[in-house]
């Protein structure tokens, strides 16, 4: 009897326990499904909240680039909602420490950037920047600006051809089109990249881009054609560009341009401009592996139409090259600590019609970033400017940023 009862009450733990252990599996089941429904819940809200705004919440992609642009400007083709809104900014303190005339110091609010983009369908898509330059309207005088950098629409076909029609970024060098602050380690863009390839240049017209192949990039444009000043001395090139204001008898030119990139890492390219006077070549690489980087761009123009006697520039060269290396790739952080060194020389003025020429300049510099976000960059360095045998020593530091 006592056997049959310990039996009896054997089988009923069993029996409770294995109940109770069902209990315990069906709960932890219930819990991964309520967590997982209150997740695709918050989804839905975020989702819906964008189609109700519009606004999208993405950061901007620091490792990814559409057609050249910027990371910031590139923004909206990775969007997945219609409206898109990015930008960059940058300010400066410089001290120059001139060898001949007064040393003079400055800090400035050198630009904010807004880029707006809108998506009517996944294949047509609008892009347009809108620059606040040199801390407001108020210093418009000075040349700086509020205006539209540039505003076009992309039609997306396939990736061997594409249309661009608007304003747009000339696709010549490396800064032109990639001029946020991340993306060049110098506080100044290099002087190349300001008088021989006027950054930020812009025309309006129509551009076909796309692949040749995978890993051979090309873009061909015809656009409005640069107007020189020859009354602007060193900038008779730079004050010629065209703008998103009205510019009146409008010239054409064309500009082309081919990149390599079949090498993990390698961007090696040349780009050309052409218009009824003149002619401005570049060739260009940039090549990152590990923590080191080096890239560089060389410039040459060459101008007919002038007049004999006169101080019309015929002929203007530029080129630099920088190598930099991130101390932190050395280590496990996330943050990085790029230290580099570049070399400039530039002539806006090598070739007169007169038979006269400018003065060369070689600009040696040296400096280091701090990326403590991939979006943030803070700069700073020290150039040795020589010209006429002459060195200016300038001090900078800056901070950046994209978003």
């Amino acid at each position: 009897m006592k056997n049959k009862i310990k039996l009896a009450l054997s089988s009923a733990l069993l029996v409770s326990s294995t109940l109770y252990a069902g209990d315990k599996e069906d709960i932890a089941m219930l819990k991964e499904q309520i967590k997982a429904l209150q997740e695709q819940m918050q989804t839905l809200v975020d989702e819906t909240s964008d189609m109700k705004t519009g606004f999208e919440y993405t950061t901007a992609d620091t490792e990814k680039s559409y057609s050249g642009l910027g990371s910031a400007a590139s923004k909206v083709y990775y969007s997945k909602s219609p409206l898109s809104i990015g930008g960059y900014g940058e300010m400066y303190y410089t001290n120059t420490n001139k060898e001949v005339g007064a040393n003079t110091d400055a800090t400035e609010v050198k630009r904010f950037i807004t880029y707006f983009g809108y998506k009517f369908t996944d294949n047509i898509i609008l892009n347009a920047e809108i620059e606040y330059e040199g801390g407001g309207v108020t210093a418009a005088g000075g040349g700086d600006v509020v205006g539209v950098e540039f505003m076009y629409l992309d039609f997306l076909l396939n990736n061997n051809f594409n249309a661009r029609v608007g304003n747009m970024l000339m696709p010549i060098g490396l800064i032109n089109e990639q001029h946020e602050p991340t993306l060049y380690t110098s506080v100044q863009r290099p002087t190349t990249a300001t008088l021989i390839i006027p950054t930020t240049w812009n025309e309006s017209g129509v551009m076909a881009y796309g692949d040749i192949f995978e890993g051979l990039e090309y873009k061909v444009a015809a656009v409005s054609a640069i107007q020189p000043d020859d009354t602007a001395g060193d900038k008779w090139f730079r004050v010629g560009r065209g703008s998103s204001t009205i510019t009146n008898n409008v010239g054409l030119a064309t500009v082309a341009r081919v990149d390599y990139t079949g090498m993990n890492g390698l961007l090696l390219g040349a780009s050309v401009y052409v218009d009824k006077d003149i002619t401005l070549w570049d060739t260009h690489v940039d090549y990152k592996k590990g923590g080191a980087r080096l890239y560089g761009t060389y410039a040459q123009t060459s101008r007919s139409g002038t007049t004999a006697g006169t101080t019309q520039v015929t002929d203007s060269y530029g080129g630099y090259v920088n190598a930099s290396f991130d101390l932190l790739s050395l280590t496990s952080s996330n943050m990085k600590l790029p230290i580099f060194a570049q070399y400039e020389n530039y002539n806006p003025q090598d070739k007169r019609a007169d038979g006269t020429s400018g003065d060369d300049t070689t600009n040696l510099s040296v400096g280091l970033n701090f990326f403590p976000h991939p979006q943030i960059v803070l700069k700073s360095d020290y150039v040795l400017s020589t010209k006429k045998s002459l060195t200016d020593k300038i001090t900078s530091l800056s901070m950046g940023f994209i978003f």
